[in-house]
């Protein structure tokens, strides 16, 4: 690969190409000088699940209703309306509920960081109905789990997933809990890491001490400070193969902004080299991101524009992520977003007991220690025995 390397961008669909340039512009002169060519043979019901699909449907609302009304049918607007009003009563709820939830761990001493949803929309775009969100996303330290779970199942959240416990098996396997309430129809995700292990991230008192306050609800919303933001939205944004294009246009927002000396240090830090130049080679290529000569470096390695083309036929595609991470292809290309000593550790974790192991073989708990040895053997049989009982359908 040569350091002129291009995504081929013939190869996405019109629809897609008329989503891109229209939240890529930066003013209203430039989406009055649309041409009328791009509005043209365009399949409206395909364009509008891209909207939707990409999570970008606020931003192509607020700009196509300055465009000239002849080129885009009523209802393409219309449905665009009700979806860009439901969302932001959505993010009047959430933020509603994230003041409280804020007051309530505050009053417990327990620090609490939002990660996403209305403090971000507000952060970056500058109003909390221009960039949609599903649930909330908080980050505790992982001494303060257990008292944050307590809290929010007394504040009426009830746990999805209700695995049992082994050894703290949970800590390891995963990064975050996610709970429901039933009457407000909220969604929390409590997060304990940024991202799953074994990546490479900040501890949280890092992030503490370079947190931001949103001026939102009078009650204060701590939230990642900007070079933190940037590279957690990446590795995000990365992990999930850049399926949905808000992301990638969170990242071309925080960047025109401006990110200081910091950004270097933890890019060092942290060595997400090669991610950070897979996200700006995206960025550049598909938003116009303009980005300076240190940046360009990391666009030019050999990985990173790997990485690029693997994530931009994901992006071309319009599947729900279980179903695009249920392929081959995207267990393969999560594996190369990550380092040898990454891989490694990824290995020594499917070591780590689970309460499976437990109901395989049951062992007084003075003795769980071997089913770190026993692992290896108890998943065998485990596989052995399902195969068994397939054959002779017991």
């Amino acid at each position: 690969m040569d350091n002129k390397y291009n995504l081929d961008l013939s190869t996405l669909s019109k629809e897609l190409r008329l989503l891109l340039e229209i939240i890529k512009t930066e003013s209203n002169d430039c989406i009055m000088s649309f041409k009328s060519e791009l509005f043209t043979d365009i399949d409206w019901n395909f364009f509008l699940r891209l909207a939707f699909h990409h999570r970008v449907y606020p931003l192509i609302y607020l700009k196509l209703i300055k465009i000239d009304e002849k080129l885009i049918p009523p209802h393409v607007i219309q449905t665009l309306y009700q979806e860009y009003k439901k969302n932001t009563f959505q993010m009047l709820l959430l933020c509603g509920e994230m003041e409280q939830v804020s007051k309530l761990f505050s009053e417990k001493q327990i620090s609490l960081l939002f990660l996403k949803g209305p403090v971000i929309a507000a952060d970056l775009y500058g109003d909390i109905s221009h960039r949609p969100s599903k649930d909330i996303d908080i980050l505790v330290p992982i001494t303060q789990i257990e008292r944050a779970e307590q809290l929010l199942l007394n504040f009426g959240y009830e746990r999805e997933e209700c695995t049992p416990a082994f050894m703290e098996s949970w800590k390891w396997r995963s990064h975050h809990v996610t709970y429901f309430h039933t009457q407000k129809k909220i969604q929390i995700e409590l997060h304990w890491r940024l991202q799953p292990r074994p990546s490479n991230e900040p501890s949280f008192d890092e992030l503490w001490g370079r947190k931001r306050v949103s001026a939102l609800t009078k009650q204060p919303l701590y939230f990642l400070g900007k070079e933190d933001l940037f590279l957690y939205l990446i590795s995000h944004g990365a992990r999930h193969g850049w399926f949905r294009l808000r992301w990638l246009k969170d990242i071309d927002i925080i960047y025109r902004k401006g990110l200081n000396f910091k950004f270097n240090t933890l890019l060092k830090k942290y060595k997400n080299h090669y991610i950070v130049g897979q996200a700006m080679l995206l960025a550049s290529q598909l938003l116009n991101t303009p980005i300076d000569d240190e940046v360009k470096k990391l666009t030019i390695r050999n990985h990173s524009k790997k990485l690029a083309q693997d994530a931009f036929f994901i992006i071309k595609e319009i599947s729900p992520l279980h179903v695009i991470a249920s392929t081959k292809n995207f267990k393969k290309y999560l594996s190369s977003l990550k380092s040898y000593s990454q891989k490694f550790f990824t290995i020594l974790i499917l070591f780590y007991p689970s309460h499976v192991d437990a109901e395989t073989l049951k062992l007084p708990k003075s003795y769980h220690f071997l089913f770190f040895l026993l692992r290896p053997f108890l998943s065998l049989w485990r596989r052995i025995r399902k195969i068994f009982m397939k054959i002779f359908k017991v």
